[in-house]
């Protein structure tokens, strides 16, 4: 079993008088800027000049500064923005400021693993990476709980960068919930697996085939969005709380009756064989190529026109109507987030 950490293996005394510099005020960075803070360590913030995150980390207290300009000041510099923007960040800004003893920090190994970002072998590189959104993150932090983390070491040219990786998670309240130890490499393409085959891509698909298949038979599409996508949260609940067994436990004969004989013609053979080929893409490297091209060459422009087709499914003006119906769904979805945004200064 891989090694798991916890509050004791965490040691504050390897953040004692070091600065982090947060590089993005956006979903995770303001989380592990205001978690840091209030564990008592000295925490600089870099955005955008002029940026919305920039005017939020600022209410928030925080000394702002371009991210060339944290990178210099930092011992510590955790590249919190999304994964598209960051290696021209770190190529013109972070690169520069880089020396011996440092600590480059990731919370998702992607540009490592696939090598968009290539540190200076001096230079200690690590990972913490929270099993949670930011807004989670700090939420829990807050009621003295914490997230749980992964924990993963690049290189360790000082000999203190699992220790001071830890120390760093224990601050962010991790090690409250428990930290396991991984490689960016087991860390990356499990992530992106996991999302494209079942978290995101194969959910979002196995709900829209449920409500097509319901409204196109004569159904109403109310009830088939309730069947199909509004009780989700209910089971997903239930598996979180105590799994697959747990869920069982909690439906009805007939629901469990129903999973077990009818569940495996629906992800068969093939929906496993699509899942091994997702699988090798990922490890490979082709979806990670086919995502950098989307990105920097292609203007996002694919990707943008599959965002604004999804937005305009059946299933999607259905839901905005009934979610009106609703209330207590208006938890304002952490209005007040910032989201992570490119955070170049242009110097």
């Amino acid at each position: 079993m891989a090694k798991r950490y916890y509050e004791q293996d965490g040691d504050p005394k390897y953040l004692e008088g070091m600065t982090v510099a947060v590089i993005g005020y956006g979903s995770q960075g303001h989380a592990h800027a205001l978690n840091l803070r209030d564990s008592g360590v000295r925490v600089l913030v870099a955005e955008k000049a002029g940026s919305p995150n920039w005017q939020k980390a600022e209410a928030a207290g925080f000394q702002v500064m371009p991210a060339y300009e944290a990178a210099r000041l930092g011992d510590i510099i955790v590249i919190l923005v999304a994964d598209m923007h960051q290696p021209a960040l770190y190529r013109d800004e972070i690169a520069p400021q880089l020396k011996a003893g440092k600590t480059l920090m990731f919370a998702h190994g992607f540009n490592i693993h696939y090598g968009q970002i290539v540190p200076p072998a001096d230079v200690d590189v690590s990972m913490i990476a929270p099993k949670a959104p930011g807004h989670r993150v700090r939420e829990l932090f807050k009621e003295g709980v914490g997230v749980p983390a992964l924990v993963a070491v690049h290189q360790n040219p000082s000999g203190l960068a699992l220790p001071r990786a830890l120390a760093y998670a224990r601050a962010l309240g991790c090690l409250k919930a428990g930290v396991i130890e991984t490689t960016f490499k087991e860390e990356t393409e499990s992530d992106l697996f996991g999302e494209q085959a079942v978290l995101c891509g194969g959910v979002s698909e196995l709900i829209r085939a449920g409500f097509e298949t319901l409204v196109e038979a004569g159904y109403a599409p109310e009830i088939a969005y309730f069947e199909c996508l509004h009780e989700l949260k209910l089971i997903v609940d239930l598996i979180q709380e105590g799994g697959l067994s747990y869920m069982r436990f909690s439906v009805s004969d007939t629901a469990e009756y129903g999973d077990y004989t009818r569940g495996p013609r629906i992800i068969d053979q093939h929906v496993r064989e699509q899942m091994r080929k997702i699988l090798a893409e990922v490890q490979s490297g082709q979806f990670a190529r086919e995502w950098i091209e989307e990105y920097t060459n292609n203007g996002l422009k694919n990707f943008l026109a599959m965002r604004e087709a999804a937005r305009n499914q059946p299933i999607e003006i259905v839901g905005r109507e009934l979610r009106r119906m609703m209330p207590f769904l208006k938890k304002e979805k952490e209005a007040g987030v910032p989201v992570d945004q490119p955070v170049s200064s242009g110097a």
